[in-house]
């Protein structure tokens, strides 16, 4: 029996419709979400994200700024502009697109972004708020993922969950809010013995680690659920994760491909948390 297919860009589709609405209705009460990206020198693989990021806020009828500032920028003239932004009312979210150059202290200008317009949930503050069931807003890959889930119809709530990858970027993010679904979460790492084992016993498979093909189907339970995280160029060219995809299409229950899975979650989680944003500054019940 094959896997059922996670159609990472159905289900973002679905929530893009679901914000679009929403926008439409803050705009008759005079609030238009805003959205600003900065972009520090020329790497492509950022500029092709921060042109997905300004289409997303085109489509869906949000302000749009993009700040592209030269390679050479210095990390004082990177915070000035956040200051700028952080004081802007027309701005409800804030994104950094990292990597940033070697000279520029990444977490310097994390930290520097208010705690309320960091649509990216990097900084301390926002991680610290996830860790300990606060509201927060919550970083765009891991929520994505659990979106897929949950909208695939699995219920998270007593499951084992193993996350493979320790990052602050998916990994611990991912594990925190599994655990904040009801999961029991084991998180797999480089250093794991008996790695295999214990993701064999995953009812919710996470996985995270920027290796191509690394996991096969002998790490899946038969019936579990795989979240494929990474994204990885072969070298003819092809893009595939960190899942074997064909390997482990007759033993999961539910995966999710690459591309076309969680990719497409990423950028509309960033929509999504643009307008919490924007009905938190005005008051606005959600």
């Amino acid at each position: 029996m094959s896997a059922q297919i996670i159609a990472g860009k159905k289900i973002s589709d679905m929530i893009r419709e679901e914000i679009q609405k929403e926008t439409a209705d803050l705009r008759e009460k005079g609030v238009v979400p805003g959205l600003a990206v900065v972009l520090v020198g020329e790497d492509p693989a950022s500029k092709v994200y921060v042109g997905s990021k300004e289409k997303a806020c085109q489509q869906l009828g949000f302000h749009s700024e993009v700040h592209r500032l030269e390679e050479s920028a210095s990390e004082e003239q990177l915070l000035a502009l956040i200051n700028q932004l952080n004081n802007d009312d027309q701005i409800n979210g804030i994104l950094v697109q990292l990597p940033l150059p070697k000279h520029i202290n990444e977490k310097a200008v994390i930290d520097a972004i208010r705690v309320e317009k960091d649509v990216d949930g990097f900084h301390p503050e926002s991680v610290g708020n996830l860790v300990i069931g606060d509201d927060s807003l919550l970083p765009c890959t891991p929520a994505g993922c659990i979106e897929l889930i949950k909208r695939s119809g699995v219920d998270i709530s007593g499951k084992h969950a193993v996350v493979i990858g320790r990052s602050n970027i998916v990994g611990k993010p991912v594990a925190m809010l599994l655990l904040r679904e009801n999961a029991t979460v084991t998180i797999c790492h480089s250093r794991t013995a008996n790695m295999e084992e214990i993701a064999k016993q995953a009812d919710i498979l996470v996985v995270a680690i920027g290796k191509a093909k690394a996991i096969d189907s002998k790490y899946v339970k038969p019936g579990a659920v795989v979240i494929d995280v990474g994204i990885n160029r072969l070298p003819d060219g092809k893009l595939c994760g960190d899942v074997d995809y064909d390997d482990c299409l007759e033993t999961a229950g539910f995966i999710t491909p690459v591309p076309g899975g969680v990719g497409p979650m990423t950028i509309t989680m960033l929509m999504s948390n643009t307008i919490t944003a924007a009905k938190r500054a005005h008051k606005i019940g959600e």
